[in-house]
């Protein structure tokens, strides 16, 4: 039987060309082999997915990166004391020579490498081929996925906006390919900068883009116009601009409860069943998902799977620290406490959410709907202080898991109180999906103490958030390291 597969035709193109050079010459971060093989549909469509590929590489979006910023809170103890399964993340200790600092940033470098090189093709040759209608399209995805590499690195690698309006250091920006070495020293562009090359290219993708079908495979995997839209809410709401939050999500959602989008979006009555898909088990709360197969090279590589590290390498901190203590999570009532996993034998806790073993072929949850649901409720109470529809969003999130917890407008002193209800769901809703480690730094409070003498770090710590690829300082000279 013939085994569904999104982006796997792709592996074979990208590898096309590779060789053994650079085992005696170390190319920067941003190499790649040429790709500008746009000859024909199926040839372009392939590249186009290898666009994909790359992104949902384990060591990237598709496990190791969402694993970092989770471990880096407060909810997990490191059980292997092994520096490649990101024991120095969890401690608050990497450098630039930590294999996750060093790791992380090549592979986000080579996502947007590989999505430039992908536009410069189809600008040149690719879009006569597909024609000018896909040619918009596929351009628009490399876009969308370009958007989401820069995003997710900016959080470890640069100071929150909230620090300085944006003008601390950012990212490199590289808009077009690198096909060969050369001279691609460039230096940092400011925070600011990249939030607006990100924005750029969401709202670009956003125009190209087709519109979502909730539910349907293909609206999950590969990048929508719903999607981009609900990228830019989380986007504005870490640059604290929540008009625009408001503005973008109420494209997607609808102004009341049971808040069904347009596009047919809605929060799945069992959360346990939004995790562990497939093909043929999607939900229409997923807006976009990293998916994985069994088929060779379309499953994590070894050490960079969601299901292994939160099975095996972290256990949930039960010492009090950790959200897996808070009261306000029952335990007998709210259904995400099913995901937590008892080890036999033993006093050992895991966060099951991704259930399936090895290859570990869990479709990993980029962006639901349940986050956008949240995004906006947030948005309206820093706006409007303890607004009902915010209240109302909130308790859809809430009640789809735990029906005894019903908020009303009286729940809450004032507004920060209900801010601090929404970040609670937001801990709560995610954990495992690399949100709680970005949301501590968005949010401008400590990383908490840990079991085991890990100090607090305070938002003015170096430590606050990783330094530089030790490997871009040699080879991009104009680039200068985080202070």
């Amino acid at each position: 039987m013939k085994k569904y597969s999104v982006y796997i035709l792709a592996l074979a193109a990208l590898m096309t060309g590779s060789c053994q050079k650079d085992k005696l010459t170390p190319a920067p971060a941003t190499h790649i082999p040429d790709f500008k093989i746009f000859d024909n549909p199926e040839r372009v469509g392939n590249l186009l997915n290898g666009v994909y590929s790359i992104a949902k590489g384990g060591a990237f979006l598709g496990g190791k990166m969402l694993v970092a910023n989770d471990v880096r809170g407060e909810d997990f103890t490191n059980i292997t004391s092994n520096s490649v399964t990101l024991n120095l993340a969890w401690r608050m200790t990497s450098n630039g020579t930590s294999q996750e600092v060093l790791e992380t940033w090549s592979r986000g470098y080579r996502s947007i490498n590989n999505a430039n090189v992908f536009i410069d093709g189809m600008t040149a040759k690719g879009s006569q081929v597909v024609g000018e209608a896909n040619g918009k399209k596929f351009i628009a995805e490399a876009k969308f996925i370009r958007a989401l590499s820069y995003f997710y690195l900016l959080q470890l690698y640069a100071r929150p906006y909230w620090d300085d309006n944006g003008k601390k250091l950012g990212l490199v920006i590289y808009t077009e390919g690198h096909t060969s070495l050369g001279d691609y020293n460039r230096a940092r562009s400011t925070v600011a900068e990249t939030y607006a090359q990100i924005l750029k290219d969401l709202n670009e993708a956003e125009a190209a883009l087709p519109a979502a079908v909730a539910g349907a495979p293909a609206s999950i995997t590969h990048a929508t116009a719903s999607a981009a839209v609900a990228l830019k809410t989380r986007v504005y709401l870490y640059m604290g601009n929540y008009p625009k939050v408001i503005e973008e999500a109420n494209k997607i959602v609808s102004a009341a409860a049971p808040f069904v989008s347009p596009q047919g979006y809605q929060l799945n009555a069992d959360v346990t069943k939004v995790f562990a898909v497939d093909a043929k088990s999607v939900t229409k709360e997923s807006i976009f998902s990293f998916p994985f197969t069994s088929n060779p090279g379309d499953f994590p590589e070894t050490q960079t799977q969601l299901g292994q590290y939160f099975n095996a390498e972290f256990m949930m901190d039960t010492t009090g620290i950790g959200i897996y203590s808070d009261a306000s999570w029952k335990v007998d009532t709210d259904a995400r406490r099913k995901f937590i996993r008892k080890a036999d034998g033993t006093k050992l806790y895991f966060w099951n959410k991704f259930s399936t073993g090895s290859p570990y072929t869990d479709w990993v949850p980029v962006i639901r709907y349940a986050e956008i649901l949240l995004n906006l409720a947030e948005a309206k109470a820093r706006i409007s202080g303890v607004d009902a529809q915010a209240v109302a969003l909130l308790n859809a999130v809430r009640n789809r898991s735990d029906a005894t917890v019903t908020y009303t407008t009286g729940s809450f002193a004032d507004g920060p109180a209900l801010l601090a209800a929404i970040a609670k769901e937001k801990h709560i809703e995610f954990i495992g999906e690399g949100m709680r480690g970005m949301e501590i730094t968005r949010l401008g409070i400590p990383f908490p103490a840990k079991a085991g003498g890990i100090a607090t770090v305070p938002a003015a710590s170096n430590k606050y958030i990783w330094p530089i690829s030790a490997d871009e300082l040699v080879y991009n000279k104009l680039c200068v390291d985080n202070l």
